[in-house]
């Protein structure tokens, strides 16, 4: 399969399965849509998952860092864009005036009656470059204390980062209410493009005479988007800078001997792949028209991770498809197991969703038994991680000290 998508081994059979790939994207929401919005909609998901994923492979596929706290970027992206585009901006001003009235009124004197009255409404296109910058900023940041740590310990310090973004996210309601606390920040703006609005009346988009269905629009600006940070992850790897993070994966001290300054190629991975969760943060609020703080636990950054290890560490198209297959699945499996149930036993047995995490569980477990490199591992062996192979490595009868 990894030879249909090799542009140097074989250019013209890769370019032939881009095209027709994009084609059968392109078609798909028409054709789900008449089995219901709810299909296109989890596809919609599923794509917000994969530009987390493909943030993530560079982190832990091209630099080997182990990062389980990088659901907190995509905290930092969608609060970010709930305070920039929802009422929410004006209830912070007023919570300001109330506790700290000093701060407060000068702060009404710098914004303005307008935005104390309604909050700041910047366009997503504004919000979305502030959104990727902040957080890029906050993963060179998680990235500067944990340039001596590996393995495990790096694990736990990135998992703590997670839990203290989601916590702040959670109690950031008092003294000065920013986050509105557990009840989350609604009424956040939907995506324009072109000044028409994606969340359309009545669940449906004008684009002239032809009405689409929300979730159909918003799933081609996200296939826009995965699209984009793809061909940013290919050039990336293909580049300077992607062969210095995968020298780090393989071997730190020598990469370091080589002259590779491994601590900026270090705070460079957090922060690129932080930024492009930031990007999908922002997108998913306005999605949604609501975020909260169970959206962000420690559950989500594991799965993104898993869509990372299941796809393929380190291999693009691997993660796609492991992202994929982990957004959609669970959702696959809601809809399809009671159904199953009935027609086999005549009622349901086991409830549906005690059933999904049990399949869902013990797909994973069976795949990584069988393909422990992953679904779709990197063709080239220098592309994947060591730790990968399915083979153990040839004693060198060399002891470390």
């Amino acid at each position: 399969m990894a030879n249909y998508f090799d542009t140097a081994a074989n250019p013209r059979k890769a370019y032939g399965s881009l095209i027709a790939l994009l084609l059968v994207a392109l078609i798909f929401p028409f054709v789900a849509q008449h089995f219901g919005n709810s299909w296109v909609r989890i596809i919609d998901l599923a794509l917000l998952y994969i530009m987390l994923a493909l943030g993530l492979n560079v982190v832990v596929g091209f630099a080997g860092l182990l990062d389980l706290g990088y659901i907190a970027f995509y905290a930092i992206g969608a609060y970010l864009t709930a305070l920039l585009a929802s009422p929410q901006f004006a209830v912070v001003l007023e919570s300001f005036v109330n506790q700290y009235p000093i701060i407060g009124e000068s702060l009404m004197t710098l914004f303005g009656p307008e935005i104390a009255q309604d909050g700041i409404h910047l366009s997503l296109w504004i919000i979305v470059p502030i959104a990727a910058l902040v957080a890029g900023i906050f993963g060179a940041l998680l990235g500067a204390p944990t340039l001596k740590l590996r393995g495990d310990y790096l694990a736990i310090v990135t998992l703590g980062f997670g839990e203290i973004i989601r916590i702040f996210m959670n109690n950031l309601n008092g003294p000065v209410n920013i986050t509105n606390g557990p009840q989350g920040i609604n009424m956040i703006d939907p995506i324009h493009v072109f000044g028409v609005s994606l969340a359309g009346e009545g669940g449906s988009v004008m684009i002239g005479s032809y009405a689409m269905p929300s979730v159909n629009a918003h799933y081609f600006l996200f296939l826009l988007l995965c699209i984009a940070i793809i061909f940013i992850s290919v050039r990336l790897q293909n580049s300077r800078l992607g062969r210095a993070f995968v020298a780090i994966r393989e071997d730190e001290i020598a990469a370091k001997a080589m002259g590779i300054n491994t601590r900026n190629v270090k705070l460079l991975a957090f922060a690129m792949g932080a930024s492009f969760g930031g990007v999908a943060g922002s997108m998913f609020a306005s999605f949604q028209g609501f975020v909260s703080p169970e959206s962000f636990s420690l559950t989500e950054s594991i799965a993104v991770l898993a869509m990372v290890v299941l796809g393929g560490m380190g291999h693009i198209p691997g993660v796609v498809l492991g992202g994929l297959l982990l957004a959609a699945l669970p959702e696959v499996l809601r809809h399809g197991v009671e159904p199953l149930q009935r027609t086999l036993f005549g009622h349901v047995i086991v409830d549906a969703e005690v059933l999904r995490q049990l399949l869902y569980g013990l797909a994973m477990v069976l795949i990584m038994l069988i393909r422990p490199s992953g679904l779709w591992p990197a063709p080239r062996s220098e592309d994947r991680p060591t730790a990968d192979g399915d083979a153990g490595k040839k004693s060198t009868d060399v002891v470390a000290v």
